[in-house]
């Protein structure tokens, strides 16, 4: 399902045996010329190009994890290729812990939320580039 309004997008895809659900939304005024690699983020830095990788975002609002216990190692570090199902993080919320699985084979290449943090609904977790291989 994909609903656009105002400049506004939200898309939510349902696949069988996922619970993972991503969002992407266009800040409203934002030219649709400008190339993504000069997009700016919410802190004033510049993102790179994420032409074609696949955003995992957060299901739910909770607190980020990004290793099982804080004297574990982390699930995932970028640059590490990750299959389909495999558990990238957790997210708590309510005292229940949230595994969030990746959505295809891929590498990782950015982690964009920082460990013991809140996240929202909806806010990217990670970029995945698809196209990649072990």
């Amino acid at each position: 399902m994909e609903i656009e309004r105002d400049g506004l997008r939200i898309r939510v895809r349902y696949e069988t045996g996922l619970r993972t659900m991503t969002a992407t939304v266009q800040e409203p005024g934002m030219s649709v010329s400008t190339p993504a690699s000069y997009v700016p983020a919410t802190t004033g830095t510049l993102i790179e190009d994420t032409t074609g990788m696949i955003t995992i975002a957060s299901p739910i609002v909770g607190t980020f994890y990004r290793s099982p216990s804080p004297d574990a190692d982390p699930y995932v570090e970028e640059g590490d290729y990750v299959k389909k199902g495999q558990v990238l993080c957790i997210v708590e919320a309510m005292k229940l812990m949230n595994e969030i699985e990746s959505e295809m084979d891929g590498r990782i290449t950015k982690i964009l939320a920082e460990s013991t943090k809140p996240v929202e609904y909806g806010q990217s977790l990670f970029l995945i580039d698809p196209t990649a291989t072990p």
